[in-house]
């Protein structure tokens, strides 16, 4: 079974993909999990959520503050459900019940408060000028960042870093946006002497797939999940005895069912910006956590690589610093 980054087991009459690692729960995880906000967890489990449990889910998420003041009784009748269904999804979002919903929502409200005085809400309409439409997405995409660092699970970020460090080849998938964040990858790991290679196109991913072996690992990236291409390169990675790793926003999706580790994301699209912006951002700050922590398995050895291939490109740089002054050209810095 994979091990999921930072998000609740749910009752045993639904689909769970993945368990919560076994270990004792630390200090350090127990402060992110009282700092993530549960609307990132409400977000993500969304789609796997009976459809019962999704109109209540669409109520808190349309407004969390006024949800937070309710009673039980008001938001069963605003999601057209019953208490029975409003408690049923409390747990399957794991706040426990909805009294536990109701603190959480009251602080992740002052929370969001305190970051921002100003309500940029997320969707860009045709009335907002340009620089209602830089302030909504610098917004987003810093939300993003944020929200995506406050529930990304460390234990399962450590085992990456420690199983991709140690690995003969990395393979990363990605198609769409996707393939930007996994050649991203590739380059990155390259540049510090790790063999890796990154695929969009299906029959190569497939290929590739179908030649790796035990000590190898084959990493998708996938805002959805769902992407067929990406979740059939990953399964055949698998059954090749490849070590699997998931980059996705929804914790349930079918990716997560080929994958023995899985990190999330917590992006929110908005207009014009579906798989595209904010989620390409959210998956680069995970990408880049990946990578430092495994720079830092091989400090001295990264560090020369880098040094190198800076050195390598130099020529290819106009012989003039940022600020205009003229560059040392025997260094090619």
């Amino acid at each position: 079974m994979p091990t999921v980054s930072n998000f609740p087991t749910v009752s045993d009459t639904e689909s769970v993909v993945g368990t919560a690692p076994s270990e004792p729960v630390s200090v350090q995880t127990a402060v992110r999990d009282a700092d993530a906000s549960p609307l990132v967890r409400i977000r993500s489990l969304l789609p796997g959520l009976a459809r019962a449990e999704q109109r209540v889910a669409k109520v808190v998420l349309e407004d969390p503050a006024a949800v937070a003041r309710r009673s039980i009784t008001e938001v069963a009748l605003a999601a057209n459900t019953s208490e029975t269904t409003v408690t049923r999804f409390c747990k399957a979002v794991g706040v426990g019940g909805y009294p536990q919903l109701r603190i959480a929502l009251a602080a992740d409200t002052a929370r969001t408060e305190a970051r921002t005085t100003r309500n940029l809400g997320g969707e860009i309409g045709p009335e907002d000028d340009l620089a209602a439409v830089i302030g909504k997405v610098s917004f987003a995409d810093a939300r993003a960042v944020e929200e995506t660092a406050d529930q990304l699970d460390v234990a399962t970020l450590e085992r990456v870093i420690e199983i991709v460090a140690s690995a003969g080849r990395v393979d990363v998938y990605g198609v769409g946006a996707s393939a930007f964040v996994a050649a991203d990858l590739q380059q990155k790991l390259h540049r510090i002497g790790r063999v890796c290679f990154a695929w969009s196109d299906t029959h190569i991913m497939l290929t590739s797939a179908a030649v790796l072996s035990p000590g190898d690992v084959a990493i998708g990236v996938s805002h959805t999940g769902a992407t067929t291409d990406t979740v059939e390169a990953l399964r055949v990675a698998r059954e090749h005895g490849a070590i699997t790793v998931a980059v996705t926003n929804f914790p349930r999706s079918p990716i997560t069912e080929v994958a023995d580790h899985v990190l999330t994301t917590a992006a929110r699209e908005t207009t014009f910006r579906s798989g595209a912006t904010a989620s390409r951002i959210a998956q680069l700050t995970v990408i880049d956590c990946l990578f430092i922590g495994v720079a830092q398995q091989h400090m001295d050895a990264s560090v020369s690589a880098l040094d190198a291939t800076r050195d390598a490109v130099g020529s290819h740089r106009l012989g003039v610093r940022p600020d205009g002054r003229r560059r040392p050209r025997e260094t090619g810095k």
